[in-house]
């Protein structure tokens, strides 16, 4: 991997030392052949002028006179010119009047025309030059003298040039390989040796190591430093959080000590409660239903109502004993999440409901299914609370109405059961879910207080919430979430 990385690093440094040469190189190139080539055709057409210039002078008496042989003498003059591929002189109308071709051949020509305020003219063609230019005397004209040139000198000036410039182009590229296998070293080490640095960092979480610092001051000896400060302030920080972590854990390891004892003593308590002060409770009910049966004969009546008023004392306080047991063990015991069916849990305990009091008229609603997902034992103390909450709260009305049901309220499903019983004050509704608070009294409805803090912390263990909307005499509607499975408490 390192050296692969090397490798990569140093290819591409040479690679666009080699480019950049080459390029520029190139760009030189190409503009010195644009250069000379201009320069070449200017010289040129300055030749082809001058030449064409005396052609004309000396040819003048020759057209005036009619003498056509004395102007080709003029023209054969070209033979010198070894770039003149052939020359003639024409009448004012056109006509031929001589000629001159370099390999004795007939050279015929389209002359392009000139304009009449034109004295000459130059055109390129893909392998030869034309000029034209007029023959005047006392500014009048008296016929044309054309040269045609060859290109076949630029093109081999050409192709000389372009085999220079890639012996130039070659020789430059192998010195810039030579000079930057010297430097590229100087640049690719340092990038090389933070690469492996970082990756070791990356894969070990060994934020001890460094980078090695060169001798040369630059840019990279700046970026070597700030690489290995953020090493050094990753590794205090590193050590800081270790430490934290640490002291977290111990802190947690303590407080873990701590909630098994206090669940510990939470459950010799449970124990006591549920043996040490049931039995005397048991005693206590069981001589008081011994004394009414046995010995109720003896009793006045006011003797009778004491031990009937010590019953039902002590029955209420074991059935408080037992909801505080029941509270306690909803605290403690583990959640076990499955799928079920709320609807039909209402079902079947407003059936049980119906047979303690088969002569009441209620009227209850019930979807076909609920579906919920949570602990199946304890969703069941849930639904079993708040239907008898609302099947006690509707018992003084002649017909009453009870609904369970579920309905998506801000992208959450929420489950509620109503009843249109005695209903509250709304304004009281937060004491509802707090131990042993009432809002109303034993002796209008009974109960201990337990059951709605009950079915909040049953709500609560499963990520959710529980709350009540109501109205005095109008009814009350208890409503709850059940959260998510990773939001729940465990």
């Amino acid at each position: 991997m390192i050296a692969r990385n090397t490798k990569s690093i140093l290819t591409k440094l040479t690679m666009m030392n080699v480019l950049v040469s080459g390029t520029a190189l190139l760009l030189a190139c190409v503009a010195f052949f644009t250069y000379d080539q201009i320069t070449f055709r200017q010289s040129l057409v300055r030749t082809l002028s001058a030449q064409a210039q005396l052609i004309g002078s000396n040819s003048i008496s020759t057209l005036l006179f009619n003498d056509p042989q004395s102007a080709s003498n003029t023209l054969a003059a070209l033979k010198g010119s070894s770039n003149i591929a052939s020359a003639g002189i024409l009448t004012p109308d056109g006509r031929m009047f001589a000629q001159y071709t370099r390999d004795g051949a007939n050279d015929i020509l389209n002359i392009p025309p000139l304009r009449e305020n034109q004295m000459q003219g130059y055109w390129f063609r893909r392998s030869h030059a034309i000029l034209v230019r007029k023959i005047l005397s006392d500014k009048k004209l008296v016929g044309f003298v054309y040269l045609r040139a060859d290109l076949h000198e630029i093109d081999a000036r050409l192709w000389r040039y372009a085999l220079i410039s890639a012996m130039v182009l070659l020789v430059s590229l192998l010195f810039a390989l030579l000079i930057s296998s010297r430097f590229r070293k100087s640049i690719a080490e340092p990038i090389v040796a933070l690469a492996e640095t970082a990756r070791k960092v990356s894969q070990d979480k060994d934020y001890r190591v460094r980078v090695a610092t060169g001798a040369e001051r630059d840019e990279l000896a700046t970026l070597v430093d700030s690489f290995n400060e953020m090493l050094r302030e990753i590794q205090q920080r590193d050590n800081a959080l270790q430490k934290a972590h640490d002291e977290l854990e111990q802190r947690v390891s303590e407080r873990t000590r701590e909630l098994v004892s206090a669940n510990q003593e939470l459950e010799a308590f449970s124990y006591s409660v549920s043996h040490d002060l049931r039995g005397p409770l048991d005693a206590l009910n069981g001589f008081s239903y011994v004394l009414i049966k046995n010995y109720s004969d003896r009793l006045d009546a006011n003797g009778k109502e004491s031990l009937q008023s010590i019953r039902t004392a002590a029955m209420r306080m074991s059935e408080l004993i037992d909801d505080l047991l029941n509270l306690s063990r909803i605290t403690t015991s583990t959640i076990h999440r499955e799928k079920i069916d709320l609807s039909a849990f209402a079902r079947f305990i407003l059936e049980e409901l119906r047979r303690t009091a088969p002569d009441r008229k209620v009227e209850f609603i019930a979807p076909p299914t609920a579906e919920a997902y949570g602990d199946a034992r304890l969703l069941r103390i849930v639904m079993d609370n708040l239907l008898r909450n609302a099947w006690k709260y509707t018992s003084h009305h002649d017909h009453a109405r009870i609904e369970f049901g579920s309905e998506i309220q801000n992208g959450r499903v929420v489950y509620f059961v109503k009843d249109d019983g005695s209903g509250f004050d709304s304004r009281s509704a937060d004491r509802l879910f707090q131990p042993f608070q009432r809002l109303h009294s034993t002796a209008e409805f009974p109960g201990n207080g337990i059951g709605l803090a009950t079915v909040r912390r049953i709500v609560q263990r499963h990520g959710g919430n529980v709350w009540a909307d109501a109205s005095v005499e109008k009814g009350a509607t208890f409503s709850f979430t059940l959260g998510s499975t990773r939001n729940a408490t465990r």
